[in-house]
């Protein structure tokens, strides 16, 4: 599995794009990032990419990893997963064109979305996107994938 965030710059700063759950969905009404499963033989990027496809219809103009794993425990599996993280940027006039997975979708500010997401990993990864796209003094150094890869 994967989790990937999905940020803009917009004139006020940074925003961050929440996609909200559907009804029939597992963890129904809960605001988060793009996530789900890699497909055999996908490299984890090459999941999330497809991923961002298919429930946003945006493409990335940056696609990075970021320096952080979030895990959690599946009990219809019995299973611990743990979910590689991943950024991209998309430009800020792109046009968001949810799937049947979610049902709402907002731009916001990441201290606003550090309220809104369910799990302190999420906040976690928000904490960590933050500090590198703010473009303050950072001794982060993220993974850019380039789409060729």
């Amino acid at each position: 599995m994967i989790e990937l965030w999905i940020a803009g710059r917009k004139s006020g700063g940074i925003e961050i794009l929440l996609l909200k759950r559907g009804p029939d969905e597992t963890y129904p009404g809960i605001w988060q990032m793009v996530s789900g499963r890699v497909n055999e033989g996908e490299k984890a990027f090459e999941g999330a990419l497809r991923e961002m496809e298919e429930e946003t219809g945006l493409t990335p103009m940056n696609f990075w990893v970021v320096p952080n794993i979030n895990s959690f425990y599946y009990p219809q599996e019995d299973a611990v997963h743990f979910l590689p993280v991943f950024l991209a940027e998309v430009d800020n006039n792109a046009k968001v064109q949810l799937s049947d997975e979610h049902v709402d979708f907002r731009w916001v500010p990441p201290d606003e979305a550090m309220k809104m997401v369910a799990w302190e990993g999420q906040r976690r990864s928000i904490g960590i996107i933050n500090e590198y796209l703010s473009e303050r003094e950072s001794l982060l150094n993220f993974v850019k994938i380039e789409k060729n890869n």
